[in-house]
């Protein structure tokens, strides 16, 4: 299978977007280091992609309609597909996720799931915080979490 990627301009730094054959999201990562092994440079491949993350930092876009392609566990699965009933502009506590799929216990386990999330921004991790109310982690960063929740709070006000 053939994989393509770009990497956008974003209001937050830069941000690489690969996508399959089969035109599925399959990674978005603030964390641009080098072009991903064996994937082509081809915008055309993730002009959608790049289109929705445009809209949606520009706040014309608060639901995403791309194919996903996540890599991960069943159990990673369950709690990504969790993360995306989370509403835009709201966020939920680790403890919450837990509960929602039934696994009142695993808040430790959904928080590793949470860090292992392949699609950020789209799989809204970002609006997933400590019951406390602090922020608790982010693969990209705290100070992008900050300001992705921040960008929802405007836009959701």
């Amino acid at each position: 299978m053939n994989m393509f990627f770009q990497t956008l301009k974003t209001p937050l730094g830069p941000l690489l977007v690969v996508v399959n054959d089969h035109d599925e999201l399959v990674k978005l990562s603030f964390k641009v280091r080098k072009s991903p092994k064996g994937a082509i440079d081809n915008p055309t491949h993730t002009r959608v992609v790049a289109k929705q993350l445009g809209d949606y930092f520009s706040g014309k876009r608060r639901t995403f309609e791309l194919k996903l392609n996540p890599t991960g566990t069943p159990f990673q699965k369950k709690v990504w597909a969790q993360l995306q009933r989370i509403p835009y502009g709201e966020t939920r506590s680790y403890a919450d996720i837990a509960r929602a799929i039934g696994k009142p216990g695993a808040s430790r386990a959904v928080g590793s799931a949470n860090g292992a999330n392949p699609i950020p921004i789209v799989i809204p991790c970002h609006r997933v915080i400590n019951a406390s109310g602090a922020l608790g982690g982010y693969s990209g960063g705290l100070g992008i979490k900050k300001q992705l929740l921040s960008l929802e709070s405007r836009q959701a006000a």
